[in-house]
């Protein structure tokens, strides 16, 4: 099945009660900055070490931030270096002469890592962002017919491995907020369970369990509380429980069916898709219980939502294919449509600690490969270039310190 949702409910054997609602005539994009366009960038390299130069150079094009100038020219931003001994120094000027700063780090550690560090600290300083490039992204890779296991590269597409190597499926993969350890759905025969995996020392605990169905595990931002969709009671509903406690609450109760629940950045409130209204939309709850609220979303099908951290709501909207939108739920900046000009259906989306950029799967006939979109532009670049495997269901980590 395509969509996140839809790896949810076959378990439970009721995905063909979701009906598809094809009136998509009232939909409207309401975009503030669609005609945005990236400050120039020239980067004159680093003096005395090729190698950081380019990993540099390779970031600054990658993190979507610059529009980087081929050749020379006039630019917004300019930016030199020079490295010696342990150590290497960003030279960061505006064309204005009013901004003026350094940035440095060591080469001691892992090399890509510290580039990767030393462009989120210029990013965090134009832009007040967190940074995009000292991340890491993991995905579902379909290895053999009914294996999927699950993989982990840099925010580039580079260092990529495997973090998963089971005989199974494995899906639906989640971080922790401290980038140490994701979280993801493993099938046991006719049972499932949720997983957490320690990627820094290779160590898995299991972290629900219960008879039927546990699916959909997403931890919330401060790291104390797992959503997740469990088939207690004969019904698919939407459940939290504290990761340091053993007890379950239920959060829904109906013979809907509920499925990928996301956190608010506050970890006070939950959105998830339900078929409550025959077709699956989106609907917010508060974590400890509740009457939900269905959000005004547009398409016929509204699914795979993921919150960011200044109140956005990225998710796959069904406009006959799917494609992505947004829901700006302070109001400002954009909702509506992110303007992607090339074709596929465009699922599975995951917001960036940037909380501008996501990751998603593109699936163009019978292949399916992993992008990052830029919502502000619609630009897109595919993360793992020419994949011999079939890749879906993204998660984007949030900045770590360390590479793992």
């Amino acid at each position: 099945m395509r969509l996140r949702m839809k790896l949810v409910c076959v378990m439970a054997a009721l995905v063909a009660a979701l009906a598809f609602v094809s009136d998509v005539s009232a939909q409207v994009v309401v975009r503030k900055i669609a005609d945005y366009k990236n400050p120039t960038l020239l980067f004159r390299g680093i003096s005395g070490n090729s190698t950081i130069s380019n990993q540099i150079l390779s970031d600054l094009k990658y993190c979507g931030w610059f529009d980087v100038l081929q050749g020379g020219g006039k630019a917004d931003y300019i930016i030199s270096g020079q490295a010696s001994g342990a150590s290497f120094t960003l030279n960061i000027q505006d064309s204005t002469g009013a901004m003026n700063f350094s940035v440095s780090d060591s080469t001691k550690s892992n090399l890509p890592w510290v580039c990767h560090r030393a462009v989120d600290k210029v990013l965090n300083k134009i832009f007040n962002i967190k940074g995009i490039c000292s991340t890491r992204i993991a995905f579902c890779v379909e290895v053999a017919r009914g294996v999927k296991n699950i993989y982990i590269c840099d925010f580039d597409g580079r260092n990529y491995r495997r973090a998963t190597a089971a005989p199974t499926l494995c899906v639906e993969p989640d971080w922790f907020p401290d980038g140490r350890s994701i979280v993801y759905t493993m099938y046991r025969g006719s049972m499932t369970e949720i997983v957490q995996k320690d990627l820094s020392t290779d160590r898995s605990r299991r972290l629900a369990f219960f008879p039927g169905l546990n699916a959909g595990g997403s931890v919330s931002p401060d790291g104390q509380k797992l959503a997740m969709i469990l088939s207690q009671e004969k019904k698919v509903d939407l459940y939290v429980k504290y990761l340091s406690g053993a007890g379950v609450k239920m959060l829904t109760s109906s013979t809907s069916v509920e499925a990928s629940p996301c956190w608010s950045p506050d970890s006070s409130r939950l959105c998830f898709v339900s078929d409550v209204s025959r077709a699956p939309k989106l609907y917010t709850i508060s974590c400890s219980g509740g009457s939900y609220k269905k959000l005004d979303t547009i398409g016929s099908e509204s699914v795979s939502p993921d919150w960011s951290s200044d109140d956005k709501i990225v998710y796959s909207a069904r406009m006959g294919n799917y494609t992505l939108a947004v829901l700006n739920l302070k109001g400002s900046d954009f909702t509506g449509l992110v303007k992607i000009k090339e074709s596929g259906d465009w699922e599975s989306p995951a917001w960036a600690p940037d909380n501008r950029h996501v990751v998603c799967s593109r699936k163009t006939g019978s292949l399916s490969a992993i992008y990052i979109v830029d919502t502000w532009t619609g630009n897109v670049r595919q993360l793992v270039p020419n994949p011999l495997f079939k890749m879906s269901m993204p998660s984007w980590s949030g900045v770590q310190t360390l590479p793992y």
